[in-house]
């Protein structure tokens, strides 16, 4: 699912103009990159919980000039869904 097919069934579904949906759509993701950028977690009860996490420092190589490089500390972004959702999906979905 794309995000233009979210707002789509967004705003067939509470009846509203597809540009209001998108806008909705846009400030919850701009406040969400918001929140995580600035360190902070953002919990959805129900849903999940956008996290940031930190990476140890460690080694790496570069097959193509086959040197060892540092690779450095660094946060990424991460997502951990609800227990409720994950077993909705693991039931509901079927294994491929």
């Amino acid at each position: 699912m794309t995000k233009a097919e979210i707002v789509s069934n967004i705003s067939e579904k509470l009846g509203v103009e597809k540009s209001d949906a998108q806008a909705i759509v846009n400030h919850f993701m701009k406040e969400v990159r918001g929140a995580l950028e600035s360190g902070e977690n953002v919990y959805l009860r129900g849903f999940g919980s956008f996290v940031v996490k930190t990476r140890k420092a460690k080694k790496g190589r570069n097959i193509s000039k086959n040197v060892t490089i540092d690779i450095p500390a660094h946060n990424i972004p991460s997502f951990k869904p609800a227990k409720v959702f994950l077993e909705k999906v693991k039931t509901k979905v079927a294994v491929k």
